[in-house]
């Protein structure tokens, strides 16, 4: 996959002042991937986030729910920081975000996490 590296369970892509982490599913092919949680870190600890969906997914997906009667039998999707890619695969979602970030507009386009949680709570006790 060039340049990400295997961390656990996470794919991660570092890029200048910030590093895009990948969740895909164990053992699916990172060119095919078209339904994957990701989150976007900057260097200063801010983070986002995002649930990215091929379109292709996305019909699948309210097509299944046609036939199992949910969200009102596959008449709607949504989901809380969810992001409409083209085309699948880890290195088509690492342009989408190289450009989201680039532009800044990954600012309306991925949910703010805020900054990276340390552990620790206000009075510096482990929690």
């Amino acid at each position: 996959m060039g340049d990400g590296v295997w961390d656990g369970p996470f794919y991660r892509v570092r890029r200048t002042g910030y590093e895009i982490c990948f969740v895909p599913g164990a053992g699916e092919d990172l060119g095919e991937v078209c339904n994957v949680d990701l989150w976007v870190t900057f260097a200063d600890g801010d983070r986002w986030s995002a649930t990215a969906f091929t379109h292709h997914e996305v019909l699948r997906l309210m097509d299944h729910w046609r036939n199992t009667g949910e969200r009102l039998n596959g008449s709607y999707f949504f989901c809380w920081d969810g992001l409409i890619v083209r085309d699948p695969g880890i290195p088509a979602m690492v342009r989408v975000i190289d450009d989201l970030v680039a532009t800044g507009d990954y600012t309306s386009a991925l949910r703010p996490l805020g900054p990276e949680d340390d552990g620790e709570s206000d009075d510096g006790a482990a929690p």
